[in-house]
Protein backbone atom coordinates (compact mmCIF):
# COMPACT_ATOMS: atom_id res chain seq x y z
CA UNK A 1 0.00 0.00 0.00
CA UNK A 2 0.88 3.07 -0.65
CA UNK A 3 1.07 6.47 1.90
CA UNK A 4 0.93 9.96 1.12
CA UNK A 5 3.52 11.62 3.81
CA UNK A 6 3.38 15.69 4.57
CA UNK A 7 7.25 16.28 5.60
CA UNK A 8 7.03 20.68 5.54
CA UNK A 9 4.08 22.33 4.25
CA UNK A 10 5.22 23.71 0.25
CA UNK A 11 2.70 26.62 1.38
CA UNK A 12 3.08 29.64 4.00
CA UNK A 13 0.00 28.80 5.22
CA UNK A 14 1.07 25.13 6.01
CA UNK A 15 -1.74 23.70 3.91
CA UNK A 16 -1.21 21.81 0.92
CA UNK A 17 -4.69 20.65 -1.24
CA UNK A 18 -5.93 17.85 -0.65
CA UNK A 19 -3.33 16.66 2.59
CA UNK A 20 -4.49 16.17 6.02
CA UNK A 21 -1.39 16.01 7.75
CA UNK A 22 -1.50 12.46 8.40
CA UNK A 23 -0.17 9.40 6.21
CA UNK A 24 -2.39 7.61 4.25
CA UNK A 25 -2.00 4.19 4.06
CA UNK A 26 -2.21 3.26 0.22
CA UNK A 27 4.23 -1.97 0.51
CA UNK A 28 32.02 -35.89 -11.67
CA UNK A 29 33.85 -35.06 -9.95
CA UNK A 30 36.81 -36.49 -11.86
CA UNK A 31 38.09 -40.03 -11.44
CA UNK A 32 41.32 -40.86 -12.00
CA UNK A 33 40.70 -42.23 -15.55
CA UNK A 34 41.42 -45.52 -17.59
CA UNK A 35 42.76 -44.83 -21.28
CA UNK A 36 39.16 -45.98 -22.15
CA UNK A 37 37.15 -43.83 -19.86
CA UNK A 38 39.68 -40.53 -21.10
CA UNK A 39 38.08 -41.43 -24.90
CA UNK A 40 35.12 -41.52 -23.31
CA UNK A 41 35.82 -38.13 -22.01
CA UNK A 42 36.95 -36.32 -24.58
CA UNK A 43 34.00 -37.34 -26.98
CA UNK A 44 31.78 -36.11 -23.56
CA UNK A 45 34.02 -32.60 -24.47
CA UNK A 46 33.55 -32.72 -28.41
CA UNK A 47 30.00 -33.56 -28.19
CA UNK A 48 29.83 -30.44 -25.59
CA UNK A 49 31.47 -28.07 -28.03
CA UNK A 50 29.12 -29.34 -31.01
CA UNK A 51 26.13 -28.36 -28.51
CA UNK A 52 27.21 -24.79 -27.63
CA UNK A 53 28.16 -24.35 -31.46
CA UNK A 54 24.80 -24.96 -32.40
CA UNK A 55 22.84 -22.46 -31.46
CA UNK A 56 25.46 -19.81 -32.53
CA UNK A 57 25.22 -21.10 -35.70
CA UNK A 58 21.23 -20.91 -35.85
CA UNK A 59 21.58 -17.53 -34.63
CA UNK A 60 24.09 -16.36 -37.58
CA UNK A 61 21.55 -18.33 -39.60
CA UNK A 62 18.13 -17.23 -38.55
CA UNK A 63 18.37 -14.57 -35.84
CA UNK A 64 18.15 -14.51 -31.69
CA UNK A 65 14.13 -15.41 -32.48
CA UNK A 66 14.73 -19.01 -33.69
CA UNK A 67 17.03 -20.09 -30.23
CA UNK A 68 14.79 -20.98 -27.48
CA UNK A 69 15.46 -19.33 -24.23
CA UNK A 70 17.55 -22.19 -22.79
CA UNK A 71 19.84 -21.52 -25.77
CA UNK A 72 20.26 -17.77 -25.43
CA UNK A 73 21.03 -18.05 -21.64
CA UNK A 74 23.79 -20.78 -22.86
CA UNK A 75 25.16 -17.84 -25.62
CA UNK A 76 25.27 -15.58 -22.21
CA UNK A 77 26.58 -17.79 -20.06
CA UNK A 78 28.98 -19.14 -22.58
CA UNK A 79 30.59 -21.94 -20.55
CA UNK A 80 29.92 -24.12 -17.86
CA UNK A 81 31.56 -26.61 -15.48
CA UNK A 82 33.55 -30.01 -15.48
CA UNK A 83 30.92 -32.23 -15.27
CA UNK A 84 28.26 -29.90 -16.60
CA UNK A 85 28.36 -27.98 -20.09
CA UNK A 86 26.86 -24.59 -20.50
CA UNK A 87 23.48 -26.15 -21.32
CA UNK A 88 23.22 -27.95 -17.67
CA UNK A 89 23.89 -24.41 -16.21
CA UNK A 90 20.97 -22.65 -18.02
CA UNK A 91 18.64 -25.36 -17.67
CA UNK A 92 19.53 -24.94 -13.79
CA UNK A 93 19.73 -21.18 -13.57
CA UNK A 94 15.79 -20.57 -15.07
CA UNK A 95 14.46 -23.84 -12.91
CA UNK A 96 15.86 -22.00 -10.02
CA UNK A 97 14.11 -19.22 -11.15
CA UNK A 98 11.06 -20.12 -12.69
CA UNK A 99 10.96 -18.42 -15.41
CA UNK A 100 13.16 -15.94 -17.95
CA UNK A 101 11.89 -13.04 -16.49
CA UNK A 102 12.53 -13.68 -12.90
CA UNK A 103 15.94 -14.98 -13.98
CA UNK A 104 16.29 -11.36 -15.49
CA UNK A 105 14.79 -9.02 -12.59
CA UNK A 106 16.73 -10.48 -10.06
CA UNK A 107 19.29 -8.65 -8.41
CA UNK A 108 23.20 -9.56 -8.78
CA UNK A 109 22.99 -10.69 -5.01
CA UNK A 110 20.41 -13.47 -6.06
CA UNK A 111 22.84 -15.07 -7.99
CA UNK A 112 25.48 -15.82 -5.19
CA UNK A 113 25.75 -19.64 -4.52
CA UNK A 114 24.04 -20.74 -7.77
CA UNK A 115 26.07 -23.56 -9.43
CA UNK A 116 28.47 -22.55 -12.30
CA UNK A 117 27.32 -18.93 -11.53
CA UNK A 118 30.21 -17.08 -10.25
CA UNK A 119 30.50 -12.89 -10.31
CA UNK A 120 31.64 -12.57 -13.89
CA UNK A 121 28.70 -14.68 -15.25
CA UNK A 122 26.01 -12.82 -12.74
CA UNK A 123 27.49 -9.32 -13.60
CA UNK A 124 26.61 -10.66 -17.25
CA UNK A 125 22.58 -11.61 -16.74
CA UNK A 126 22.68 -8.17 -14.78
CA UNK A 127 23.30 -6.41 -17.54
CA UNK A 128 21.48 -7.77 -20.02
CA UNK A 129 18.25 -6.40 -18.36
CA UNK A 130 19.96 -2.74 -17.51
CA UNK A 131 20.77 -2.46 -21.53
CA UNK A 132 17.14 -3.29 -22.50
CA UNK A 133 16.13 -0.49 -19.86
CA UNK A 134 18.76 2.31 -20.95
CA UNK A 135 18.13 1.27 -24.86
CA UNK A 136 13.92 1.86 -23.96
CA UNK A 137 14.95 4.89 -22.36
CA UNK A 138 17.09 6.34 -25.24
CA UNK A 139 13.92 5.52 -27.20
CA UNK A 140 11.55 7.51 -24.98
CA UNK A 141 13.64 10.47 -25.15
CA UNK A 142 13.51 10.71 -28.61
CA UNK A 143 9.78 11.30 -29.10
CA UNK A 144 6.76 12.23 -27.14
CA UNK A 145 5.92 10.08 -24.42
CA UNK A 146 2.34 10.83 -24.19
CA UNK A 147 2.54 9.36 -28.37
CA UNK A 148 4.59 6.40 -26.65
CA UNK A 149 2.15 4.87 -23.98
CA UNK A 150 2.89 1.27 -24.91
CA UNK A 151 6.99 2.27 -24.63
CA UNK A 152 6.42 3.67 -21.57
CA UNK A 153 4.41 0.85 -20.10
CA UNK A 154 7.27 -1.59 -21.41
CA UNK A 155 9.65 0.47 -20.01
CA UNK A 156 8.01 0.78 -16.49
CA UNK A 157 7.84 -3.06 -16.14
CA UNK A 158 11.45 -3.52 -17.03
CA UNK A 159 12.14 -1.02 -14.31
CA UNK A 160 9.52 -2.08 -11.68
CA UNK A 161 7.82 -4.16 -12.70
CA UNK A 162 9.52 -7.85 -11.14
CA UNK A 163 10.58 -6.21 -7.77
CA UNK A 164 9.73 -7.46 -4.85
CA UNK A 165 8.89 -4.32 -2.75
CA UNK A 166 7.35 -1.54 -3.69
CA UNK A 167 8.79 1.31 -5.73
CA UNK A 168 7.29 4.79 -6.31
CA UNK A 169 8.98 6.44 -9.60
CA UNK A 170 8.97 9.34 -11.41
CA UNK A 171 8.99 10.12 -15.11
CA UNK A 172 9.98 13.93 -15.23
CA UNK A 173 9.15 15.82 -18.99
CA UNK A 174 9.73 18.61 -20.81
CA UNK A 175 7.30 21.16 -22.78
CA UNK A 176 7.52 18.40 -25.60
CA UNK A 177 6.64 15.09 -23.17
CA UNK A 178 9.96 13.85 -23.96
CA UNK A 179 11.94 12.19 -20.64
CA UNK A 180 14.09 14.46 -19.17
CA UNK A 181 15.21 12.12 -15.96
CA UNK A 182 13.55 9.15 -14.27
CA UNK A 183 14.29 9.26 -10.60
CA UNK A 184 12.98 6.24 -7.96
CA UNK A 185 11.53 9.02 -5.48
CA UNK A 186 10.92 6.27 -2.43
CA UNK A 187 10.74 1.94 -1.89
CA UNK A 188 8.98 0.48 1.00
CA UNK A 189 8.01 -2.74 1.66
CA UNK A 190 5.80 -5.73 0.10
CA UNK A 191 2.71 -3.97 0.48
CA UNK A 192 3.45 -0.25 1.91
CA UNK A 193 5.25 2.33 0.92
CA UNK A 194 5.23 6.46 1.64
CA UNK A 195 5.16 9.01 -1.27
CA UNK A 196 5.82 12.82 -0.33
CA UNK A 197 3.89 14.82 -2.94
CA UNK A 198 5.87 18.33 -1.65
CA UNK A 199 9.31 16.54 -2.58
CA UNK A 200 7.86 15.26 -6.23
CA UNK A 201 6.99 18.86 -6.63
CA UNK A 202 10.12 20.37 -5.51
CA UNK A 203 12.14 18.03 -8.10
CA UNK A 204 10.24 18.55 -10.91
CA UNK A 205 10.72 22.85 -10.06
CA UNK A 206 14.48 21.48 -9.78
CA UNK A 207 14.70 19.59 -13.33
CA UNK A 208 12.26 22.35 -15.01
CA UNK A 209 9.71 19.88 -15.87
CA UNK A 210 6.40 20.87 -17.39
CA UNK A 211 4.90 17.10 -16.62
CA UNK A 212 5.13 14.54 -15.04
CA UNK A 213 4.28 10.64 -15.12
CA UNK A 214 4.23 8.37 -11.86
CA UNK A 215 4.24 5.13 -11.59
CA UNK A 216 4.39 2.08 -8.92
CA UNK A 217 4.62 -1.21 -8.60
CA UNK A 218 2.21 -3.84 -7.25
CA UNK A 219 4.18 -7.09 -6.16
CA UNK A 220 1.42 -9.09 -5.76
CA UNK A 221 0.55 -8.80 -9.51
CA UNK A 222 -3.04 -7.09 -9.08
CA UNK A 223 -3.33 -3.95 -10.51
CA UNK A 224 -6.59 -2.63 -9.99
CA UNK A 225 -6.18 0.88 -7.44
CA UNK A 226 -7.30 1.26 -4.23
CA UNK A 227 -9.31 4.50 -2.31
CA UNK A 228 -5.66 4.98 -1.31
CA UNK A 229 -4.29 4.94 -4.65
CA UNK A 230 -7.18 7.36 -6.07
CA UNK A 231 -6.85 9.91 -3.43
CA UNK A 232 -3.05 9.95 -4.03
CA UNK A 233 -3.50 10.75 -7.73
CA UNK A 234 -5.82 13.39 -6.87
CA UNK A 235 -3.83 14.81 -4.36
CA UNK A 236 -0.50 15.03 -6.98
CA UNK A 237 -2.56 16.53 -9.76
CA UNK A 238 -3.41 19.23 -7.47
CA UNK A 239 -0.46 20.17 -6.08
CA UNK A 240 1.13 19.64 -9.30
CA UNK A 241 -1.03 22.12 -10.89
CA UNK A 242 -0.26 25.30 -8.39
CA UNK A 243 3.21 24.93 -10.04
CA UNK A 244 1.81 24.76 -13.50
CA UNK A 245 3.61 21.41 -14.07
CA UNK A 246 0.72 18.76 -15.45
CA UNK A 247 0.25 14.80 -14.47
CA UNK A 248 0.12 13.29 -17.69
CA UNK A 249 -0.63 9.55 -15.62
CA UNK A 250 -0.50 7.48 -12.61
CA UNK A 251 0.03 3.84 -13.70
CA UNK A 252 0.30 1.11 -11.35
CA UNK A 253 2.50 -1.78 -12.74
CA UNK A 254 2.02 -5.62 -12.21
CA UNK A 255 3.86 -8.19 -13.32
CA UNK A 256 2.27 -8.60 -16.54
CA UNK A 257 -0.51 -6.01 -16.65
CA UNK A 258 -0.31 -2.40 -16.08
CA UNK A 259 -3.40 0.11 -15.24
CA UNK A 260 -3.60 3.65 -16.37
CA UNK A 261 -5.49 6.45 -14.31
CA UNK A 262 -5.47 8.74 -17.37
CA UNK A 263 -7.37 6.38 -19.42
CA UNK A 264 -10.27 5.89 -16.80
CA UNK A 265 -10.43 9.66 -15.77
CA UNK A 266 -7.20 10.04 -13.62
CA UNK A 267 -8.28 10.14 -10.67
Amino acid sequence: MLEIACSKPLWRDGAAPGADGAPLTLARDVAQATPVAAATGGERTGTAARRRAMPRERLRESGPAALSDLELVALLLGSGLRGHDVFDVARSLLGHFGSLRAMLDAQREEFEGLRGIGPAKASTLVAVLELARRALAEQLEEKPLIDSPGAVEDYLRLLIGGRGYEVFVCLFLDVRHRLIRTEESTRGSLTRMAVYPREIVRRALMLNAASLIVAHNHPSGAVQPSASDRRLTRVLRETLALVEVQLVDHLIIGTQETFSFAQHGLD
